[in-house]
């Protein structure tokens, strides 16, 4: 099944735990019966994503814009930025925090979260 879809066409909603964050989600299991998450994620200027694990899922981060730290258990803090890939395994802690223009992440979970 091929999908074929326009980013502007989706909405904006909010982030299940994370108050002042925003995602957008382009590809899920219960809308596309994918093993996989594909969201946007829209984190403003001060806002934190306090630290915490997914248990089930790798997450891959890839930063389209802004600038921001990120901290990932194992490897330490360090800068978020455009062009930046992150891989954070499965049950791995991680937090992002010190943002400072506001980041958009094109964010995937492996298997599917939603």
């Amino acid at each position: 099944m091929s999908i074929v879809m326009k980013e502007k066409e989706i909405d904006w909603g909010p982030h299940p735990t994370v108050k002042d964050v925003k995602i957008k989600p382009l590809l899920t299991k219960k809308d596309h019966k994918t093993d996989m998450t594909v969201v946007l994620v829209n984190v403003k200027e001060d806002v934190i994503v306090p630290e915490h694990i997914h248990d089930e899922q790798d997450d891959i981060l890839y930063v389209l814009s802004g600038k921001g730290k990120m901290w990932v258990d194992g490897i330490g803090e360090f800068e978020l930025q455009k062009g930046k890939l992150v891989r954070v395994l499965k049950g791995t802690k991680h937090k992002i925090y010190d943002v400072k223009e506001n980041l958009l992440i094109y964010d995937i979970f492996i298997p599917a979260t939603i």
